[in-house]
């Protein structure tokens, strides 16, 4: 049976100096990933690195967007102009998934600050973010959010319980390591759930991404492990960071479907 698969593009810096060798890049993984009938999941400023946005790109390289096939990241290091724009181009062009993430920021980029979106408290979060999104673009996008299993439970289940009541409808989780039991052990949260894989064998950008070390001589199969992972869950989607699409994007039609 066809799980679905989340398949994360990152779209070109903005300093890039191969710019329109990165711009095709970009084009020709996108084409690809709809092609095989995956979700498209474009990031937003990863690392807190000045990226062009997946509304800029869809415009630019006149990229055809299919609705279920498209998931838009959105973070919090946004003027409210900018969000509106990004928003409201979404919107135009058809793409009605968004991720919600507080997000990775830096010094050199805008965050949104709780007056802006009618928020209260001293800082805006993805709960923050999905409130103003549901009041002011009420029923135009399906809003998921992100769970980091990494973090202490407790504290992350009740950061998951806010999130939800804040109208998210579905959960990515961080890249996890079979037999991830630390998801196996989770509520029933009343959300589709989809599960991170890791498709790369380098582990310190692994460990840069959940924020805990991990060795980087650490033995690791990524298609073993998204074998095992589709075993244990075999309800949820995947999402599939750092996918090789030379070597392993033709394998996830026999291992998916």
């Amino acid at each position: 049976m066809k799980i679905p698969v989340h398949i994360e593009l990152v779209t070109p810096k903005q300093n890039d100096p191969e710019f329109e060798t990165a711009l095709q890049t970009f084009a020709e993984k996108y084409d690809k990933v709809i092609a095989h009938g995956g979700v498209v999941s474009v990031t937003d400023n990863p690392m807190g690195n000045l990226h062009f946005q997946f509304t800029e790109m869809a415009g630019e390289l006149g990229l055809k967007i299919v609705p279920a096939q498209a998931l838009l990241h959105l973070n919090t290091f946004h003027t409210r102009a900018h969000l509106d724009e990004i928003l409201n181009t979404a919107a135009a062009l058809g793409i009605r998934n968004l991720l919600a993430v507080s997000g990775d920021g830096s010094e050199r980029l805008p965050r949104l600050t709780p007056e802006s979106i009618g928020a209260t408290g001293n800082a805006v979060t993805s709960v923050e973010l999905l409130r103003y999104v549901g009041r002011e673009y009420p029923g135009r996008f399906n809003c998921g959010v992100a769970f980091n299993q990494y973090e202490p439970r407790e504290h992350e289940l009740e950061k998951m319980r806010r999130k939800l009541d804040a109208g998210a409808t579905f959960i990515i989780t961080q890249p996890a390591l079979a037999p991830a039991g630390d998801l196996a052990a989770l509520p029933p949260f009343p959300a589709p759930l989809i599960v991170g894989a890791w498709m790369s064998k380098k582990m310190h950008l692994l460990s840069e991404c959940v924020g805990y070390p991990i060795p980087e001589g650490t033995p690791y199969d990524p298609i073993q492990n998204l074998r095992d992972l589709i075993a244990l869950y075999p309800e949820a989607g995947v999402y599939l960071a750092l996918l090789g699409f030379k070597t392993q994007l033709p394998v996830l039609k026999e291992l998916i479907g």
